[in-house]
């Protein structure tokens, strides 16, 4: 196995902490081997720039493969080594060749709500504005609070809590994962329980892919693996894909290991203006996570109406 190795991700503040966290691990588990990691930030289309202004991905054509894209190119041909994502980013489908071969540890995968003179959803006034560009989150706050308006707000975690305090909108939803990781927590106003906002499907959640025939890198990442994290990420990926999610669509899950040893599975698809969301839940075992998260999304595909994903009203 090479000693220098590169390792790929976003250029973001949070990428950045996110990559390096993935590097000490790596290092201290093979501190013998006198491993070289650098970390190699690469732009991609997923980017926020201020020329974007705050279109949302549904106004410019993108989707969650425009934060993996370019990564995931320079992977292909031998560029940097392994690449790093925060796995809510990650499409349901890979890129041929390419694995997920480490999940770390998952972070606490909680929304919250980041506010401008308030503590919680219920003490923002009607009329509020609130800054996101997620669908999902939009359409969760709607049916919760239809009362308040929702714009869009695009770019980094810094970003948005610059926005929020310079009172370009009156509060925002965060992943406490991100903030945690920045050592921002204090510019929380309240966790989002997960009745009022169901997290996106690995939320909190890192991954580090690499090429599927390098069997180096896949030795290389076993000591840093959470085999925890992995039963409840495949079964939510595994819902997501049966539905084909997108940035487009409202969905979410979160699944999580119970004391006896089975998993469960709370699951939401939305309409995005929130005037209809549809809610399932199941438990299974563990050792079938995979298999019960296709069944959910099988048995949520056959409950939707037919144009339940392409009657948008936002």
């Amino acid at each position: 196995m090479k000693k220098s190795l590169r390792l790929g991700t976003r250029g973001s503040p949070l990428a950045l902490i996110q990559a390096k966290e993935v590097r000490e691990k790596l290092l201290a588990v093979h501190a013998a081997e006198r491993l070289q990691i650098e970390v190699v930030p690469l732009h991609t289309s997923g980017d926020w720039r201020p020329e974007h202004k705050e279109r949302t991905f549904l106004e410019s054509g993108g989707d969650k493969g425009l934060f993996t894209k370019e990564i995931e190119e320079a992977l292909i041909v031998g560029a940097i080594d392994m690449a790093v994502h925060s796995m809510k980013d990650v499409p349901s489908f890979l890129p041929d060749g390419l694995e997920i071969a480490a999940l770390l540890k998952r972070a606490d995968p909680h929304d919250v709500l980041v506010a401008n003179n308030v503590q919680n959803l219920e003490e923002l006034p009607a009329g509020a504005v609130i800054g996101t560009t997620s669908l999902r989150r939009q359409a969760q706050i709607l049916a919760h609070r239809p009362d308040l308006r929702v714009v869009p707000m695009r770019g980094n975690v810094d970003t948005r809590l610059r926005k929020i305090a310079d009172g370009e909108a009156d509060a925002t939803i965060l992943a406490l994962a991100g903030l945690q990781r920045l050592g921002l927590e204090d510019r929380l106003s309240s966790i989002l329980e997960t009745d009022i906002m169901l997290p996106s499907v690995a939320q909190g959640a890192l991954g580090v892919e690499i090429r599927r025939d390098d069997d180096d890198m896949r030795r290389l990442l076993a000591p840093i693996h959470c085999a925890q994290t992995e039963t409840c990420i495949g079964a939510e990926r595994a819902f997501l894909r049966v539905l084909d999610g997108s940035c487009h669509t409202p969905i979410a899950a979160l699944a999580e290991l119970q004391p006896d040893g089975e998993v469960s599975l709370d699951t939401l698809v939305a309409r995005v203006d929130g005037t209809e969301i549809i809610r399932m839940s199941r438990s299974g075992p563990a050792a079938a996570a995979e298999k019960l998260g296709q069944a959910l999304g099988e048995e949520m595909k056959r409950r939707l109406p037919k144009d339940f994903f392409t009657s948008r009203t936002a």
